[in-house]
């Protein structure tokens, strides 16, 4: 029976025993085995298979994370560069989508834009909510931005490389503003939580030092975590022929794929970030809305009952997509999650929670929907002294 490769007849080789570059070792099977040649390198030789199957040296083998031969990795000192995966290749759907994005893209700055102008234009929202507010939609023009306008050239036209300081820059800023999204969701609901259940002392908690000093805070620790975790990840080095990143940005899970080193401690601190960016300020903004169901239930006014949870539950809507969706890419396993899910999830939190913002406190918030007309009609411009 021809073979591409010389077979030998199976001889048994003792477990665990390594394949230095100076000697030629075998896989073993039942009947068959492969002389693997020392160009590889020292690797450790999967066991335990009792298949009958002959392998061939220049093909790449997975066998249960046990990695046997690959491409060399990349060269980090030399051009490294990057492609992101294309949703379809079809031109009309490529045009449809680009379209879709642009016109979602273009909602975003708009909506986002708006609540910025209102706010610091009308003197009646000068209050720590409506100052959390607008900085969250400074944060979320931004988040998209970092994103969407390098995913629509992508889209439509040949596809553009980005070098691998462009994806560590990208990656940067995406999970920095990203983190800074998430404490500044849970810093609103502290402030919902002293302006409904200690109304009286709201004034003198909420002083505009402590908001700035809050928000500081929240970019200063998003800014140490992120550099922490980007500066780890790219010491790792890359495939050469594996520069394709799965996604259409360069975010934590797809990039940590393509490495060719042990990622285990990685994918580790990656977990023990997302702790600190989603579950700890996801506990908190629970507890405070306990204490806001609390004290909601002991008005005696049903219409300052539904007043109080209208203004909640626009904040509770948000918290709950944001949260819910980084928490299923970021938290869950590695082996258990699809790639495709991840792109699907990574459009919700990219184009849904940027979105919904705007439209959720613009349409179910009175004193914005009136500041907003005012500024508009040219008579709500008055700025405080």
């Amino acid at each position: 029976m021809a073979r591409d490769e010389p077979l030998l007849k199976a001889r048994h080789t003792k477990r665990n025993k390594p394949v230095t570059k100076d000697m030629y070792s075998t896989f073993h099977f039942d009947e068959w085995s492969v002389p693997l040649a020392g160009r590889y390198g020292a690797v450790d030789i999967f066991r335990g298979f009792s298949n009958h199957i002959p392998i061939r040296t220049d093909y790449v083998h997975y066998f249960e994370g046990d990695m046997f031969a690959r491409s060399a990795p990349l060269n980090q000192s030399g051009p490294t560069e990057f492609v992101f995966r294309r949703f379809t290749t079809a031109p009309h759907f490529q045009a449809l989508l680009f379209l879709l994005f642009l016109l979602l893209y273009l909602m975003i700055l708009c909506g986002n834009a708006a609540i910025i102008w209102v706010v610091c234009t009308h003197s009646s929202l000068r209050t720590p909510m409506y100052f959390f507010l607008s900085s969250l939609s400074f944060i979320e023009i931004n988040y998209t931005t970092v994103v969407v306008p390098l995913m629509l050239s992508n889209i439509w036209g040949t596809r553009r490389h980005i070098s691998l300081a462009g994806c560590g820059t990208q990656m940067f800023f995406f999970i920095t503003l990203g983190t800074v999204d998430c404490f500044l969701l849970a810093i609103m609901a502290y402030d919902r939580y002293v302006a409904i259940c200690h109304p009286l002392h709201y004034t003198l908690i909420m002083t505009q030092k402590l908001c700035i000093q809050v928000v500081a805070f929240a970019l200063g620790l998003a800014l140490f975590l992120t550099v922490q975790l980007t500066s780890l990840i790219f010491t790792l080095p890359f495939w050469e022929h594996l520069r394709e990143i799965n996604h259409f940005l360069c975010d934590v899970p797809p990039v940590l794929r393509l490495a060719c080193a042990d990622i285990h401690v990685h994918q580790a601190v990656l977990y023990v970030v997302s702790i600190l960016v989603l579950t700890v300020p996801f506990l908190l903004i629970c507890v405070s809305y306990v204490f806001i169901t609390l004290a909601i239930l002991r008005i005696r006014s049903a219409e300052g009952r539904r007043r109080a949870f209208s203004t909640c539950s626009s904040h509770l809507t948000v918290v709950l997509l944001q949260y819910g969706v980084c928490a299923v890419v970021y938290m869950r396993p590695q082996s258990s999650s699809s790639l495709d899910e991840d792109r699907l999830f990574a459009l919700v939190y990219t184009f849904g929670t940027p979105l919904l913002n705007p439209l959720i406190y613009t349409l179910r918030n009175k004193d914005v929907k009136s500041a907003l007309k005012k500024v508009i009609s040219g008579k709500g411009t008055t700025r405080t002294p």
